[in-house]
């Protein structure tokens, strides 16, 4: 299946003519939703359609009610490390293209990597991301040296990043077998944009990134590779949001049925202004997407793929991804930089630097939510979520379709619930400022007592009374 192009573009398109649901069609869909399992494309085709304001509101809503329902109040914390922004590629949108005159090249060493790291884990940071421009010097085994030397570094307090995802290029199955051996978590690759003929346009002949098939089938590789975790995503504003939904769908059902497991993640990044590339400024953009639009797609993949954790980056606003957390939104990164050497030349990202700032050193694009992660979480606490660290399935061998055969029955929440709490509880004693460990210590105290089972309930109150007098990395 490795070269088959799964994603039929005129069945896609067809699909979206003049498909606007009727009210007793949309209230079916959306109770069909309710029941936890999922939607087929057809059902997708017609949410997309909707333009009704108060019926879009209702799919927010369903949207609220499957994210409660699966994954509670947890949310899933994370950082990139840019280990380089040399690229043999010449994407058209990108910070990084091959003709971008304007941006400062560079490749970390290992010591500087090891440097980044121990930057992330001074605020906090547990779960990295690692990510880089398509280049020989950013080969599978410059690679697997970076991941070593992430998972080595540890900081004054004796934390270690516990799982890196890394979000690379697409590659042959014996370097994702590389990959897989070095305890990566997720494998990531964006498509960019599903349709062929568009495609074409943004990836310019004679780079490796133009060949759209290869890309497509990314994922088969992966898996063959032994990687059995893998994130799935485009590029909003490429082409007609609709279009890409649909074909997220297929994307997923064709992971579903060749492998047994649909996508880990889904990631929603939008098109941001970057130095040196006019293509991504707002008035070049082709297919702008609005944040009613946004919205309405984040909701809709959350019922779709209800089990299936949804990204959102800092490229969005504070208030934008505010709102996000609570129609869909399972994973995002906190206090990014997306330069390679970022956190180095910046601290710890405890203020608000403008994009002139960062740019000009080598930034793939424009932050949008510019918060340290203490401010971030603090903002969680508020709205009485939890932040996660956690990474006990992981280590535990709870992944791809093991995890997946927990989680449809809904017995993972007697592990995610509890973790989720762990790590909390060790950010609050190490990272927090003292006004977001008191709030924070507060929020633990109520959640332990939302715990039904009475011994599930003391298991939790231990672990946490153990973490509070210094013991760490406890999980289920």
């Amino acid at each position: 299946m490795r070269n088959q192009n799964f994603i039929d573009r005129d069945k896609l398109y067809g699909m979206l003519d003049n498909n606007a649901p009727s009210e007793s069609q949309l209230n079916d869909i959306l109770n069909k939703a309710r029941k936890l399992k999922g939607l087929n494309l057809e059902d997708v085709a017609k949410l997309l359609c909707v333009e009704n304001e108060a019926d879009i509101q209702k799919i927010l809503d369903t949207a609220e009610y499957c994210k409660d329902e699966i994954y509670g109040r947890r949310l899933v914390l994370f950082a990139p490390i840019y280990t380089g922004n040399a690229c043999v590629n010449n994407c058209v949108y990108c910070g990084f293209r091959r003709d971008n005159k304007a941006l400062k090249r560079k490749i970390l060493t290992l010591d500087e990597i090891e440097t980044e790291t121990l930057h992330l884990l001074r605020m906090g940071h547990k779960r990295a991301l690692l990510i880089c421009g398509e280049s020989p010097r950013n080969d599978a085994n410059y690679m697997v040296e970076a991941i070593r030397r992430c998972y080595a570094a540890k900081d004054e307090k004796g934390s270690t990043i516990r799982r890196i995802n890394v979000e690379l290029a697409p590659m042959s199955v014996e370097d994702y077998a590389k990959l897989k051996a070095e305890r990566i978590g997720t494998y990531v690759c964006f498509q960019e944009t599903y349709d062929p003929i568009e495609y074409a346009k943004f990836h310019p002949a004679g780079t490796p990134k133009a060949d759209y098939l290869y890309r497509l089938t990314c994922m088969d590789r992966a898996q063959e590779g032994g990687i059995n975790d893998v994130g799935i995503g485009v590029l909003f504003g490429l082409v007609d949001y609709r279009f890409e939904i649909l074909a997220l769908m297929e994307h997923a059902r064709h992971l579903e049925e060749d492998y047994g497991c649909g996508p880990h993640t889904v990631s929603f990044p939008r098109i941001e202004p970057a130095e040196g590339t006019p293509f991504s400024l707002p008035e070049n953009i082709p297919h702008p997407v609005s944040d009613k639009d946004f919205m309405k797609i984040i909701a809709i993949i959350r019922i779709a793929m209800p089990y299936t954790g949804i990204i959102i980056s800092t490229r969005e606003r504070p208030e934008m991804r505010d709102k996000l957390v609570k129609y869909g939104v399972s994973q995002i990164s906190a206090a990014s930089e997306t330069n390679p050497g970022g956190y180095d030349e910046e601290g710890d990202n405890t203020a608000a630097k403008p994009y002139e700032k960062t740019g000009t050193t080598g930034a793939q694009f424009t932050l949008g939510d510019h918060r340290s992660l203490d401010e971030v979480i603090s903002m969680m606490i508020d709205g009485g979520y939890i932040p996660s660290f956690c990474t006990g399935c992981y280590r535990k061998g709870r992944v791809g379709a093991d995890f997946m055969d927990l989680a449809k029955p809904g017995l993972i929440k007697e592990f995610c619930k509890p973790n989720a709490m762990f790590t909390f509880r060790e950010y609050l004693e190490d990272y927090a400022s003292p006004e977001t460990k008191a709030k924070g210590l507060e929020l633990l105290k109520k959640l332990t007592q939302t715990f039904s089972k009475e011994e599930l309930k003391k298991r939790v109150e231990g672990n946490l009374c153990k973490i509070g007098e210094g013991e760490r990395d406890l999980y289920f």
